[in-house]
């Protein structure tokens, strides 16, 4: 089992296992929009393998993400709603500069892909005013 973990990592609250796809239904290079425990999260698998989950709404105006356009080869998702450019390796904004995406962790069993929900009853998505 392999595992990527995102989030705020200054409190540990408990995390819960969601089974949200396949290695086979994500390939290298494509993002995929997926419901996990009520929470819209955006997959990514970037070039070279690694699998990243993100906030699936933009954090200017809850725009869903997945319907942007991405680049994988320099890891940059431009949202369509207010053309907002996000770097999907590592979540922050690009332009605007200052805002990040909440990441959740994330981990491989085989080839079921699971996303770590934390059960913490906060709200799992960061808000950017616009500039």
């Amino acid at each position: 089992m392999s595992s990527s973990r995102g989030g705020d990592t200054t409190t540990a609250p408990e995390i819960k296992w969601v089974d949200v796809t396949t290695l086979g239904e994500l390939w290298e290079g494509e993002v995929l929009d997926v419901e996990a425990a009520g929470e819209r999260v955006l997959l990514v698998h970037l070039p070279g393998g690694e699998l990243r989950a993100y906030q699936g709404f933009c954090p200017h105006q809850e725009v869903l993400l997945a319907d942007g356009d991405w680049e994988p080869d320099d890891g940059v998702l431009v949202c369509h709603g207010h053309l907002w450019e996000l770097d999907l390796r590592s979540g922050i904004g690009i332009n605007p500069a200052g805002c990040r995406l909440y990441a959740y962790p994330t981990e491989t069993d085989g080839e079921t892909v699971r996303v770590g929900i934390p059960q913490d009853g906060l709200r799992h998505h960061n808000r950017c005013s616009g500039t």
